[in-house]
């Protein structure tokens, strides 16, 4: 089995925190005493969860380290399941969904994550036995696309970054992987990108974290069009180890122009206990040739940088950020960025008297996740809106990704040094498209009752100052 994880820390192991019970179903019902129809069932009750939000990973030569396919694939680690379920947002949760859901923005898109009667369903399951069920309630297989393909269908163009070589022993790296053609003949806009590291571990290699199937960490790229500045240079999302896709807001497709050169100016490798040759993808979907975008995407990476403070054997280390917004906003993607101490990340909106909390989510520095708000859900932010980032880190012996914590840390790109920042990504709106968003928000609120966490000036005098409603702003 494979022995160290790209954070030099054992991979060949399950996280040695055992959660207390999780709470049944309701109505106090013993499990021993329920009737078989109430008792959940393997092919009735399980398989349908164990589908939607498992087994695009847990299959045959894929990236998780068992198959959760058939019953006899799942029956052996049905324990397993059930505590890793119940770790809800925490690290080392599975599936790897680390929102919080009794805070903040909940609705998402490509939400994977369990709901609690579904965790508690899987607890019942196991505390019964774990039984099979009528073979006749077995849901039909789904399809799903292999691992080597894309998420976002057969990209337009692909792009390889040089090849590189990891050593199954070497310490981690980061520095300018270098530059490529695109080979691009005309101005295109982009509609979706997607990452993949190509590499020559065999599949089937077992590894209790994606970090451990992988050398790249995380890896910038900047796009730079022939003959230009670096104030032409175009910066895109950041590869992260198990990233899943971006898709761009449909009215803000990012361009990238002909014959541009692909930049790849900071990349953190690290090793995985193999000798690995690897290179990076990058798969580019274009909007047709006659779009054209009507509002721009703004990358707002924000944070702590050089005054990160990491003490030696401290839990519930905390460290804040600000940012003013200098324009009207509305945020599609909240992504957390910590290293191996970072367990939690809080975002909240700060506008006047108003303080909202957007989300909080666990970390684990194992798996780094994309957050795509749904678009009706995204948080509305008008200027001058404070943004503000709290992180917890827990530099001791209870976090398994701790190389050492007897070691004091700050900033820096390697998974021993620390990161503390939120890459969100936003659209900016003059006052007139802001109250246009505004006023569709409350109409969606006045129809359903559903309460807007993310618009800020909702349910305010926003819209019916003279500025506004002329398209003025405040």
């Amino acid at each position: 089995m494979n022995a160290t994880s790209h954070h030099g820390v054992r991979i060949s192991r399950w996280p040695a925190c055992v959660l207390a019970a999780v709470i049944g179903l309701a109505g106090a019902v013993p499990a021993a005493a329920q009737s078989a129809a109430e008792s959940p069932t393997f092919t009735r009750d399980i398989a349908p969860i164990l589908q939607r939000s498992c087994q695009k990973c847990h299959r045959p030569s894929s990236l998780a380290p068992m198959s959760l396919i058939t019953y006899e694939d799942v029956r052996p680690w049905a324990r397993s399941i059930k505590q890793r379920t119940g770790l809800r947002n925490r690290m080392g949760v599975m599936p790897p969904w680390y929102i919080e859901k009794d805070i903040g923005i909940q609705r998402f898109k490509d939400d994977w994550s369990l709901s609690d009667a579904e965790i508690a369903t899987i607890a019942t399951w196991v505390d019964n036995g774990a039984p099979r069920g009528e073979p006749a309630d077995m849901p039909e297989p789904p399809p799903f696309i292999d691992i080597d393909e894309w998420e976002i269908g057969e990209p337009d163009l692909i792009v390889s970054s040089p090849t590189f070589e990891v050593k199954g022993e070497a310490p981690d790296w980061w520095g300018v992987l270098g530059q490529v053609e695109s080979g691009l003949t005309e101005d295109r806009y982009v509609a979706a990108i997607e990452y993949k590291e190509r590499n020559d571990l065999p599949r089937g290699v077992r590894s209790d974290t994606v970090g451990g199937l992988f050398v790249v960490h995380h890896s910038a790229l900047t796009t730079m069009p022939p003959d230009g500045g670096p104030a032409d240079a175009y910066t895109w999302p950041v590869h992260e180890v198990g990233r899943n896709a971006d898709v761009f807001d449909a009215d803000a497709g990012p361009i990238l122009p002909a014959e541009s050169m692909l930049i790849f100016p900071s990349t953190h490798l690290h090793s995985n206990g193999i000798d690995t040759t690897a290179r990076i993808e990058v798969g580019f979907k274009f909007h047709p040739r006659d779009y054209e975008p009507t509002k721009k995407m703004e990358l707002l990476f924000f944070g702590n940088g050089p005054d990160i403070d990491i003490l030696p054997m401290q839990d519930n280390q905390r460290m804040d950020a600000y940012f003013t917004l200098p324009e009207n906003t509305k945020i599609s993607v909240y992504e957390p960025h910590m290293h191996a101490p970072g367990v939690r990340m809080c975002l909240e909106a700060v506008w006047g008297d108003t303080v909202e909390t957007l989300n909080c989510s666990g970390y684990d520095h194992n798996w780094v996740r994309v957050y795509k708000y749904e678009d009706d859900a995204a948080p509305l932010l008008p200027k001058g809106t404070i943004l503000h980032l709290s992180g917890y880190f827990n530099n001791t012996p209870t976090n398994p990704n701790v190389v050492d914590p007897r070691n004091w840390s700050g900033s820096g790109h390697r998974s021993v040094d620390n990161m503390f920042i939120n890459l969100i990504q936003a659209i900016y709106m003059d006052d007139e498209e802001f109250a246009a968003e505004v006023a569709e928000r409350e109409r969606l609120r006045a129809a359903d009752g559903r309460q807007d966490i993310g618009c800020v000036v909702c349910g305010s005098d926003y819209l019916e100052t003279p500025a506004n409603v002329d398209g003025g702003g405040q």
